[in-house]
């Protein structure tokens, strides 16, 4: 019998946290559901924090997944955009674990090729595959498609991160 795995992708964000949920169950993905987990920027960050927390959490606790995987941190110029992006990460890394879930971390550009196959694919390569993939997916925002692939990129990725542990 074929182990059926529900995978949590989380694309963080300050503002807008893309979340994704998967299942896996041998080579075939599933789509369930995902979203957009928002929060006020008229708040201080510690609120804002606390909104993404709480966020998180909920969707969680709906979703049940049994692994979660991340985007890792882009850093760009902006050291002040690129700390505040840290920091709306750690919720997505911390209440996973809180959780006792396992989470693993990928890099954008191992994401799409993945997905894609192109390490630079554009947003809207990565959307049509996701399309493909998983053909009930009911993405709105983009940041839920990117969701979405990091999921999609965990479950490929999910064996041989297994395999290379056992050694």
């Amino acid at each position: 019998m074929t182990e059926r795995v529900r995978i949590l992708g989380l694309d963080p964000g300050l503002r807008n946290t893309g979340w994704g949920v998967i299942t896996v169950e041998g080579t075939k993905l599933s789509y369930v559901a995902c979203g957009v987990v928002t929060s006020d920027g008229d708040l201080d960050l510690a609120l804002r924090l606390k909104q993404l927390y709480d966020r998180l959490t909920e969707v969680i606790r709906t979703w049940t997944p049994d692994e979660v995987s991340v985007e890792e941190t882009f850093v760009n110029k902006d050291a002040q955009a690129t700390l505040k992006l840290g920091q709306a990460r750690a919720m997505s890394l911390l209440v996973p674990a809180l959780h006792g879930l396992p989470v693993a971390e990928y890099g954008a550009n191992q994401v799409k090729k993945t997905v894609v196959g192109v390490g630079h694919a554009d947003k809207n390569q990565v959307q049509a595959m996701i399309r493909i993939l998983l053909p009930k997916a009911d993405f709105k925002k983009a940041d839920a498609a990117d969701a979405l692939a990091i999921a999609i990129a965990h479950a490929h990725q999910r064996k041989a991160r297994a395999l290379a542990a056992s050694y």
